[in-house]
């Protein structure tokens, strides 16, 4: 791949899936798979078209129970076309002799290329050659042009486009048990001679979503709407080196969209005024120009490579067009199934990126969270406690998604799922508030929406906390750190751990930056506060008592990652290294023998480590020394060594976490967990995980990685804090942010050079703090300043 392109030589069926992912094209709004409009979903191929926000909720039978499971819904698909000699097969990748085959992506444009040869025997050949894009400046338009092109003797071709509205939800093998058909009351018919439409509904949340399709070309179309497919069909005559071209421009609406009446309406009116295929390039590309200025990114080689292909599919997903949009952050973007489209804790990753070029996006999914704040307190007060208890899993409506089973791949076996009790993620929900508010100064977000989701974050914190006598201290019990292997301690009926590390001090942190927020709001904004809540001087003393009384484990001199972590045994890693090659998910293994992760002092993913992910030192210092604990460097770097020979990094996120944590220790090893996670989806290196939706916290936390993890940089006490680290193999690189009204700053860093440059304006200059001086720069300045090593 280059800069500028993602390409793929030759047909290879076994990587179809993950292709697809990665040529997934979209807009914030909506995003089709990069499949081959040919070719149908099979064993091979798989094509999607997912609009955010679009959720259906089935009940299947599994394992002898009733589950309940809600789905980001796969739409009818609108790419549709094929085409054969006249009375011949249907001419595929598959089922024909391919010549050659080239498929790329096209960066800087959001444009899919697509090559394939094919031949026809007697010496003659077909070139098919495709291009589609889905409009960046129009969120509900996409289109393909597709071009015919005869060699070595005259063709009759058929062709064949349609709309597709049979499709389920199938892309992942282990959710295949569940009932995948989320469409109903499938309508098809034509608009005007050249047009058609379908319509349908889903199943129990009940949105009508519409599609027209525009089809033109240079022989008569035929339109003949089926049952469940809108289709149209032509003859093409191709003589020997000439091009025929037939373009295909879609409208999707769903009755979710704002500022209209009827989908299918809306979608027919807007596919009638589109412009054609050779209009539509020019706002598009204006629209992803526009993008690139605003997330300007330099860094050179691969790295800078593989990170504009992470900017390209995170801006597909979570686009301007988004903050027009009630949805949250999809773990595995709009590029797949995986995951359910739900949204977990990954916006930890991805809006600390935004917040400093994307801040109106930022602003939209927090208000997502803070629309399901009701739900979020109902589901706290059905554990018996007050406040705001957040769902690990999300999806329309802000109830706990969750699985209650999960399908082991390795034993068959549909297992019990506690992962619901990663009640941390309110804390990731409360750290994105206050940084997005640091970043961009937004304080009637802070003083308003912001407090309120601070303030019931706090309050199920302080209400979850209990004291322990013998320890002096307060306790909070029965939760899931974000390790995930762990869920209960060896041969215990009851799910959940004690007293999790990463959970107990992000707690306090929550708590202590709730009671700052407090301090500080406007008094007429904290009175109507006071009293919508009734909170009240007592509750905010014991929120003071409870932030610095938490209890912290710790065992052999490092911190534990729960209390009696240290008790857990060992494992004989190079046995199972050996033994299976790949042990990323080593619940998986282990539970498949017989046996459970849980008896073993063994992590998926960061959990404790987190903690030198989201806090520079001195932050993560004053923590601690707040909670009455000393943590000083050795403790750390003792630490991290320790979780380090102990985590088999079965997640995207954990190459990601662990290089951030390992750069800012300055240490030799940070680059290959680095390059881990640069590779984690373009290399699928979580073993097929790529192809059912790509990772965006991954994605966006390479990006963020760049951005603050090698710079030091942090928003804070309204100044710009920067503490770079040296890394060899990433010595200069430059990126462009916005922050507190300025937009367009200018970043580089250079063998120990950093360059500031604040474009102009009438707003007051920027404070920049390092670690040994102040410095302000004015806009229209230009900084250039030596760091130490």
């Amino acid at each position: 791949m280059t800069d500028r392109t993602l390409e793929y030589e030759g047909y290879r069926p076994a990587e179809e899936r993950l292709r697809e992912s990665l040529c997934t094209l979209g807009n914030g709004y909506f995003a089709t798979r990069g499949a081959l409009p040919e070719c149908g979903a099979d064993d091979v191929h798989y094509p999607g078209t997912y609009v955010a926000g679009c959720y259906n909720r089935l009940t299947s039978e599994v394992a002898g129970r009733r589950v309940e499971n809600e789905d980001l819904v796969n739409l009818p698909d609108w790419l549709p076309l094929r085409y054969r000699l006249a009375g011949g097969e249907w001419l595929t990748p598959d089922t024909a002799t391919v010549l050659d085959h080239r498929q790329t992506l096209h960066l800087e444009v959001g444009l899919l290329e697509r090559r394939t040869r094919y031949t026809l025997g007697e010496g003659r050949a077909l070139t098919v050659r495709q291009l589609r894009l889905v409009h960046m400046a129009d969120p509900h338009i996409a289109a393909l042009r597709t071009e015919f092109t005869a060699e070595g003797g005259a063709a009759e071709l058929e062709v064949e486009a349609a709309i597709d509205g049979s499709v389920t939800n199938a892309g992942v093998p282990r959710y295949r048990d569940l009932d995948g058909s989320h469409l109903t009351h499938v309508q098809t018919g034509t608009a005007t001679p050249g047009t058609v439409w379908l319509r349908c509904r889903t199943r129990t949340s009940d949105i009508r979503v519409a599609l027209a399709a525009r089809l033109t070309a240079p022989a008569p179309i035929t339109d003949a709407p089926g049952p469940t497919r809108a289709v149209q069909r032509l003859t093409l005559s191709l003589t020997p080196g000439r091009t025929e071209t037939v373009d295909k421009t879609v409208a999707l609406h769903t009755s979710r969209d704002l500022a209209i009446s009827d989908p299918l309406q809306a979608a027919v009116e807007r596919v009638s005024a589109a412009p054609d295929f050779d209009g539509l390039p020019a706002s598009h590309r204006t629209a992803w120009d526009q993008l690139w200025r605003r997330a300007e990114l330099d860094v050179p080689g691969e790295a800078g490579s593989i990170l504009r292909l992470h900017l390209f599919h995170v801006l597909q997903t979570l686009s301007p067009h988004t903050a027009d949009l009630d949805v949250g952050v999809p773990a595995r973007g709009l590029h797949g199934e995986a995951y359910r489209g739900h949204v977990f804790w990954d916006e930890l990753f991805v809006l600390p990126y935004l917040n400093l070029h994307f801040p109106e996006v930022s602003r939209a999914l927090l208000h997502y969270r803070h629309r399901r704040l009701d739900r979020a307190r109902a589901a706290a007060r059905a554990t018996g406690r007050r406040g705001a208890l957040y769902p690990w899993q999300s999806g329309s409506d802000g109830r706990e998604e969750s699985q209650r089973l999960h399908l082991n791949p390795r034993s068959g076996r549909w297992l019990p799922d506690h992962t619901h009790l990663q009640h941390h993620v309110g804390s990731a929900i409360a750290y994105n508030v206050w940084q997005y508010c640091e970043a961009g100064g937004d304080a009637e977000f802070l003083h308003t929406k912001g407090a309120e989701m601070l303030l019931q974050i706090s309050r199920f914190w302080a209400d979850s906390a209990t004291w322990d006598e013998s320890l002096g201290r307060h306790r909070i019990r029965g939760v899931v750190g974000p390790d995930e292997y762990h869920e209960a301690y060896p041969h215990s009926e009851r799910p959940g751990l004690d007293d999790n590390a990463y959970t107990n001090v992000m707690a306090a942190w929550v708590l202590t930056r709730t009671l700052d927020v407090l301090r500080t709001l406007p008094a007429p904004r904290r009175r109507e506060l006071v009293e919508r809540t009734d909170l009240d001087d007592g509750e905010t003393e014991h929120w003071e008592h409870v932030s610095r009384t938490l209890h912290v484990p710790f065992h052999d001199g490092i911190i534990s990652q729960f209390e009696g972590y240290g008790d857990l045994a060992e494992l004989d890693w190079n046995a199972y290294l050996e033994r299976y090659g790949d042990i990323r998910r080593l619940d998986r293994i282990l539970e498949a023998e017989g046996d459970s992760v849980n008896h073993y002092k063994a992590s998926k993913q960061a959990d404790v480590l987190m903690l030198g992910y989201l806090f520079s030192p001195t932050e993560l210092q004053g923590l601690f020394d707040r909670l009455g604990y000393g943590l000083d460097e050795e403790t750390w770097q003792r630490t991290v060594d320790y979780y380090l020979a102990r985590t088999s990094h079965g997640s995207t996120l954990s190459g990601l976490v662990h290089g951030w944590v390992l750069a800012r220790c300055r240490r030799s090893e940070a680059w290959k967990f680095c390059q881990e996670a640069l590779r984690g989806d373009i290399a699928d290196l979580q073993g097929g995980t790529t192809g059912e939706g790509i990772h965006l916290g991954a994605m966006a936390g390479t990006l963020d990685l760049v951005q603050r993890g090698l710079t030091g940089l942090e928003t804070r006490a309204g100044a710009l804090w920067l503490d770079p680290v040296p890394l060899p193999e990433l010595s200069s690189y430059g990126f462009s942010i916005a922050y507190q009204g300025h937009w367009g700053i200018r970043l580089r860093l250079t063998s120990g050079r950093l360059e500031i440059a604040v474009p102009p304006s009438d707003l007051p200059p920027i404070d920049v703090e390092l670690p040994d001086r102040s410095v302000g720069v004015e806009p229209g300045e230009t900084a250039t300043l030596v760091v130490p090593d």
